[in-house]
């Protein structure tokens, strides 16, 4: 057996342990209580959100500090068609649906997904021409702009309901099967934060292998030649405005999906769910991880939307040391950023970062050089 088979089953064997893991993850948890359960829940929706965002910054090169606004953005959507609010606040609503609206998962997910396209094209289209610095001031600002949109659309007609948020949200459900309450399986019951669970789950994996195949792609190479040089990837005859446009709208999609199944889970949405600080920390998930690889996309996701959840469990004792005159939410965001600052002097270009493209070639360029050599002489 030679080196590259060993290689494979390696890691054929690697992938089914991982999967293996992540299966029983959730019961493993469920005996520490349900709180763990919902913090592993969160984590895949913030890799759902990362792996979005990684194609905008991470294939194309693209700076979006305004990603939040399509999660925002898919969230709503579900939560005005999935709740009693549009019914009670608008009588012509309430007429054409008596029962209220009550999407099943095979409609929520293309709708959450082609609103948030649409409204990356939106944000892409006047951002064309801008580079760096001039689009993430842009982005940040469209972000913004959705996050007080949401916080004002309650006057005069009541669309968002303000700074109150949307209750009431249905849960998830597809063949009259609801995440939203306990089920028995062969006497064991399962709550519905691990059913969730493995409905996010399932959603990563999909997204994990669409966003490899994007990468190996000829859309995927086109981006990554926009992001290394886009006047030359211009001059070889990509339509850097289109690609641009793609990425784009390939990233909401993900932001969408990821915003519904949050209004799901959460079963209430406000504003406050959608603020920058959000969006620097998905950008912080991604360039933390390692920028363009995915392995490194979705550690960086699941360590940063974690890690807070965990520290809780540090600032507390660490407070009472002090006798209470520290806050714990203040020294738990201490205890992150000092996370951060370390991990980014260590690792420069991220935990687990995308190899050395063209490493390989230039070694067997040099052996090759080297024997050329020997025999010359």
């Amino acid at each position: 057996m030679n080196f590259s088979q060993m290689t494979n089953r390696q890691r054929l064997i690697g992938i089914l342990l991982a999967a293996v893991g992540l299966l029983v993850l959730p019961i493993l948890l469920q005996g520490f209580g349900s709180a763990w359960v919902r913090i592993a829940d969160m984590a895949l929706l913030f890799v759902l959100l990362a792996l979005g965002l990684n194609i905008v910054v991470g294939y194309a090169g693209l700076l979006d500090l305004g990603f939040v606004a399509f999660f925002a953005v898919g969230a709503y959507m579900f939560g005005l068609l999935a709740s009693p609010h549009l019914s009670d606040h608008f009588p012509t609503f309430a007429a054409l649906f008596p029962n209220g609206v009550h999407m099943p998962l095979w409609v929520v997910i293309p709708m959450a997904a082609a609103l948030a396209g649409i409204f990356g094209i939106l944000l892409g289209a006047p951002t064309l021409k801008l580079r760096g610095d001039y689009l993430a001031i842009v982005t940040l600002g469209f972000g913004e702009i959705i996050r007080v949109f949401m916080n004002n659309l309650d006057h005069p007609y009541n669309i968002t309901n303000g700074p109150k948020g949307i209750s009431q949200i249905d849960p998830i459900h597809f063949f009259g099967f609801s995440l939203g309450q306990r089920w028995d399986f062969f006497g064991y019951t399962v709550t519905p934060v691990v059913m969730y669970y493995y409905l996010f789950l399932v959603l990563v994996v999909v997204s994990v292998i669409i966003c490899h195949r994007l990468e190996l792609s000829r859309i995927g190479r086109a981006w990554m030649a926009i992001r290394e040089d886009e006047t030359a990837a211009k001059a070889m005859g990509i339509n850097t405005r289109n690609m641009k446009l793609l990425a784009f709208a390939m990233g909401a999609t993900f932001g969408g999906v990821s915003g519904a199944m949050f209004a799901a889970f959460q079963g209430f949405i406000s504003p406050e769910s959608f603020s920058l600080m959000e969006s620097v920390m998905i950008v912080a998930m991604v360039v933390l991880g390692g920028i363009g690889h995915l392995p490194g996309v979705v550690l960086g996701a699941v360590l940063l939307a974690s890690l807070p959840e965990m520290l809780r469990y540090v600032a507390g004792p660490l407070q009472a040391m002090t006798d209470g005159r520290l806050d714990s939410s203040i020294l738990r965001q201490l205890l992150i950023a000092l996370a951060m600052i370390i991990i980014m002097l260590l690792r420069p270009r991220g935990l687990w970062p995308s190899p050395e493209h063209g490493k390989s070639r230039k070694t067997s360029e040099g052996k090759k050089t080297a024997s050329a050599q020997e025999s010359a002489a």
